[in-house]
């Protein structure tokens, strides 16, 4: 008996073109098994083709003892009864089933049997991919990074309901064969998807079962939806009726939403990519076989598609495709009802609610807007188009508002451009209907070299209250649409040997453009020659010593270069009396302690040269300072000869710090969460890493804290001695504490600046949401999150008192949906975090140290922390936040809205909390932190104290 019965099936009513390539490549994964106990099973359908029969034979002759060939009974002609066939004549320990084409990983069978043999499951699932696009490109779909995170073992498949509610269990897992054949497991052979619903009766039937987080099997077929449509839905339904039957109903339900994004959305995204009568008889299909309600749960835009999928109505979800692909995009009639609300497809019952998308929010010339191209055609040797633009009811031009439009074609990758009139526009209530005349061929000169794609667009104008108003759309249509279309004659300025055709066609993001193409002999002939020249020995010699010099000019300019040339040479460089370079959040923003220790030295008036990093943008840097780009050579230089280094994060760990320079970290808050040494990802790194770490922390000369609270955790988590500490509090918090007593004083209003500037409201109250960094590691880069706080239900429920400002951690960006003017804000970007929370009235957040510098102002926190439990067992943390917050904490979304609609009973009860907070955590911020670093650190003594301090440790930091 082998370990492992791998069935392949051959010839069933699934095989399409390349039956018997597909046969040798699954075949060949099962015969490269690192596990050598497996057989390949092949399962010959008595109607297979001669080419699928002869691969068959010569792959079990040629491996006699690993390949056994299988001939089924003449009546078993589905692809299900085949694969019953393989099951029957299986004598592995294990059996699994591949699909032609299917390909085994390497160590596939090994992961599986080891996984089997030590939890003593039944059934036995890994990752499975698919090809998604002709190149074979491979993909995983999304949902089993969840389903697959770690090796497990359930008891019951309910334990792990990602296995039934998704197609998880159509490849990559296997069953013990005496458990298959003890609970009687078949497949359905009327079914066309059998795979579908037999993972899910074998996961109901067996007990225990094993996940594993390797990769099992690759190369699965995307299905033909618009083809299959019936048999996936007939599959689909069986298993709900399972799940039904099983006592499940939530699953059911889960199952069902599942089904509608797995296979009904992406078959609506793809009726651009087929045929008008293809997309009729589809949507007749689907009208007829899809009766179960559509999920409410699905986003608007997929609700809208598979509604109209499920009514049959072909052209509706040619619309709704387009939507899917650009969802800021109006791109059908809205109707707006006496409740306010929006929807797509009138005031009806089968009417979908799109309010979320904030079509409503947005004016002409704003707001993107479809065009859909109804008509392209050839008439006196001229392109003639026609197309409508959709209109929202809300705004843009009236039936009696003057328009005048153009259309344009537009080199792609270039700046020229074409233009020719529209002749005929009108208003027709909810649209525009447009047709252009386009001679092309005399007035759409291309160069011919690097332009030979002009995408094409439209231009409205219209008298707005403001003056007039432009709209531009790319005109979309359905591939389809121009095929076999005329063709014109180019007139390239670079002659016709570069082409002589204009080609209308759809591009793969659905809209129009023209492409020059060589259709004639001399062109063809010219194309020919020109490839072969940039593509024969020498050209290809060529080619490759560009591509070493680029290589090496990307190394000299690569961090991996720059930082020993730095260490080994730039450090010997003197020092520039006087220079200090000053970095916040890694060159991210002109803020925080930094930006106030620059200011207190120029409003002192102190002989210093300030030099400030930048991460991606110069914006938004002061003027009076000199700006160098972070990692640039002039950064580098800069720090290798400054006097002073200022930063609140850490300049780069890999540059060792000039035996003469003193390095001031000013930090960038108070610790909740465990940081430095104290972090448990941090304690499991090797000893390298964390030697490195130590380094890197050992550059520091002058260390900022505002408590003692600081020094039992911060300065413990770093290894920092009591002599680097500067019990000043933080620079940054002087405005606070300046704002905190000019409100006193005088009154929050009027409010600063910046309130005029992001167009608040002195009648509503302004909310800052700030949560914090909950990633790992980025690369520099910045990871795009989901809020926490459906910042959409907020402006609904609290738009007319409230105006929410969202600021994202710098490390991350937030996805905000769009929301009522005036209601939700996105500050992230404001440099300055300071002055955002001298405007705001409330603080939300969640565990971010800006909770300890809000405090200051004696203003209500509210702590939104609904995973606050995981979230202190993963990271760890200080205190117990629960206990020492500075108000109350909330674990839903329902109570932190309860607590902002009882702000003032809210603010009243938690008070004394708050103030013991500030006290606790903010004992040195007394308004002066600022100038007492300066006269620590930069003044004359200060700086001869300095050096005078860092000496020692200097010198070993610069080895």
């Amino acid at each position: 008996m082998t370990d492992f019965s791998c069935v392949i099936t051959g010839g069933g009513d699934t095989e399409g073109a390349g039956g018997a390539d597909a046969l040798r490549a699954s075949v060949a994964s099962v015969l490269g098994q690192s596990l050598q106990g497996c057989e390949a099973l092949v399962v010959l359908a008595s109607g297979a083709g001669a080419a699928t029969r002869t691969a068959a034979r010569a792959l079990a002759d040629s491996t006699p003892g690993r390949v056994r060939l299988v001939h089924a009974d003449p009546a078993a002609r589905t692809t299900g009864a085949l694969r019953n066939a393989g099951l029957d004549a299986a004598t592995g320990r294990y059996v699994l089933v591949l699909t032609p084409g299917e390909r085994l990983h390497r160590h596939a069978c090994r992961n599986l049997w080891q996984a089997g043999e030590r939890s003593r499951a039944d059934l036995v699932a890994g990752r499975w991919s698919r090809t998604v696009d002709e190149g074979g490109k491979e993909q995983e779909p999304p949902w089993q990074d969840e389903l697959f995170a770690r090796s497990r073992t359930v008891a019951r498949f309910a334990e792990a309901p990602g296995l039934v509610v998704r197609d998880a269990l159509v490849t990559g897992f296997c069953l013990r064969r005496e458990a298959a054949r003890r609970h009687g497991l078949r497949y359905e052979e009327d079914l066309a998807h059998g795979e579908i619903l037999f993972g899910p009766l074998a996961a109901a039937a067996v007990g225990r079962i094993a996940l594993v987080r390797r990769l099992i099997v690759t190369g699965r077929a995307v299905p033909d939806r618009a083809r299959d449509l019936t048999g996936l839905v007939e599959a689909h339904r069986r298993v709900a009726n399972t799940l039904d039957a099983h006592g499940l109903p939530a699953l059911r339900e889960e199952r069902e939403r599942a089904f509608a994004r797995d296979h009904l959305v992406p078959l609506a995204r793809s009726f651009p990519r087929i045929p008008a009568a293809r997309r009729t008889r589809t949507a007749a299909t689907a009208a007829r076989v899809l009766t179960a309600p559509v999920p409410r749960e699905l986003p608007p835009l997929e609700r809208v598609a598979v509604t109209l999928l499920a009514r049959g109505d072909a052209e509706g979800v040619l619309t709704a495709a387009y939507a899917l692909s650009r969802p800021a995009t109006v791109c059908a009639p809205l109707v707006t009802g006496l409740d306010g609300r929006v929807r797509w497809g009138g005031e009806g019952p089968a009417a979908v609610d799109v309010t979320e998308l904030g079509h409503q929010y947005r004016v002409f010339g704003e707001v993107r807007l479809m065009n859909r191209l109804t008509r392209c055609t050839a008439e006196e040797g001229r392109l003639l188009l026609a197309g409508r633009l959709v209109l929202p009811p809300h705004t843009g031009p009236g039936p009696d508002t003057p328009l005048t439009a153009t259309l344009e074609f537009r080199a792609r990758g270039g700046a020229r451009a074409v233009a020719f009139p529209v002749t005929e526009l009108r208003h027709d209530g909810n649209g525009i209907t447009w047709g252009a005349r386009a001679d092309v061929t005399r007035l759409l000169r291309p160069l011919g070299v690097r332009d030979t794609a002009w995408d094409a667009r439209l231009i409205v104008e219209a008298e707005g209250d403001h003056g007039r108003v432009r709209s531009v759309s790319d005109l979309f249509g359905p591939q389809d649409l121009v095929e076999g279309a005329v063709r014109f004659a180019a007139r390239p300025r670079l002659g016709r040997l570069t082409g002589e055709t204009w080609e209308p066609y759809i591009t793969l993001k659905d809209h129009l453009a023209l492409r020059l193409t060589a259709r004639r002999r001399p062109a063809r002939t010219a194309h020919r020659l020109v490839r072969y020249a940039t593509h024969f020995r020498p050209a290809r010699k060529a080619k490759r010593l560009v591509r070493a010099l680029r290589k090496r000019l990307d190394r000299y300019r690569s961090r991996g270069f720059k930082a020993p040339v730095y260490n080994t040479w730039l450090t010997r460089l003197p020092v520039r009396r006087g220079s200090v370079v000053f970095e916040s959040h890694m060159g991210r923003c002109y803020g925080d302690s930094p930006r106030a220790l620059h200011e207190e030295i120029r409003r002192q008036g102190l002989k210093l040269r300030p030099t400030w990093s930048y991460d991606t943008s110069p914006a938004g840097f002061p003027d009076d300072a000199r700006l160098v780009r972070r990692w640039s050579w002039r950064y580098l230089w800069a720090l290798a000869r400054a006097e002073y280094w200022v930063d609140n994060q850490g300049f780069p760990q890999h540059l060792r710090k000039p035996a003469r320079t003193t390095y001031l970290q000013t930090w960038h808050g108070s610790a909740y969460k465990r940081m430095g040494f104290d972090e448990r990802r941090v304690q499991l790194r090797n000893a390298p890493q964390r030697d490195r770490l130590q380094q890197a922390v050992h550059r520091f000369d002058h260390f900022l804290v505002r408590s003692e609270h600081d020094v039992v955790t911060l300065a413990h988590a770093y290894r920092l001695p009591d002599d680097r500490l500067l019990r000043t509090g933080y620079p940054r918090n002087d405005a606070l504490i300046a704002e905190r007593t000019r409100a006193e004083t005088e009154g929050r209003l009027p409010r600063p600046p910046l309130a005029g500037a992001l167009g608040i409201d002195d009648h509503k109250k302004v909310v800052l949401y700030a949560p914090t960094f909950r990633g790992g590691p980025t690369g520099g880069k910045q990871a795009r999150r989901r809020l926490l706080l459906d910042v959409r239900e907020f402006a609904e429920r609290f738009g007319d008192t409230y105006t929410l400002l969202v600021r994202a951690h710098y490390l991350e960006a937030a996805r905000l949906p769009v929301c009522p003017p005036g209601t939700v804000i996105d500050v992230s970007r404001h440099h300055d975090v300071s002055e955002i929370l001298a405007l705001a009235d409330v603080l939300v957040t969640d565990y971010s140290s800006i909770m300890f510098d809000f405090a200051l102002l004696d203003r209500p926190v509210v702590l939104y922390a609904p995973d606050l439990d995981a979230y202190a067992a993963e990271r760890g943390s200080y205190f117990d936040l629960r206990e020492s917050a500075p108000g109350p904490v909330t674990a839903t979304q329902e109570e932190l809205f309860a607590e902002l609609a009882e702000l003032k009973k809210s603010d009243t009860r938690h008070a004394a909390q708050r103030a013991s907070f500030a006290e606790k955590f903010g004992t040195y911020d007394r308004g002066d932190a600022a100038r007492q670093v300066v006269a620590a650190v930069f003044s004359r003594r200060g700086a001869r104290r300095g050096v005078r301090h860092t000496t020692d440790h200097d010198r070993g930091a610069g080895r």
